[in-house]
């Protein structure tokens, strides 16, 4: 099985969805996946990387007491390697 690659993207937004996790006091991903009522691989499948709903990152806001607007503080998405065709 060959490992897709990962989209930059959405690993800026995992890496700060991890940040904004342990400000909060999360330490443990485990204990906001609880509170989130997902299971700890899917919620890892967040952090790791994966794409996931805009629903989702809204439920997480909410428990963490924050905006849309304040998750994406600095967060500084890599700009496309290749022009897209018109």
């Amino acid at each position: 099985m060959v490992k897709a690659e990962k989209i930059p993207e959405l690993v800026v937004v995992s890496e700060r969805l991890k940040q904004i996790r342990k400000e909060k006091g999360y330490n443990n991903y485990e204990h906001i996946a609880f509170e989130l009522g997902m299971s700890r691989s899917a919620y890892w499948r967040l952090e790791s990387g994966e794409n996931f709903s805009l629903k989702t990152l809204i439920k997480i806001c909410n428990l963490l007491d924050i905006t849309l607007e304040y998750f994406f503080v600095g967060v500084d998405v890599p700009k496309l390697s290749k022009k897209r065709k018109k």
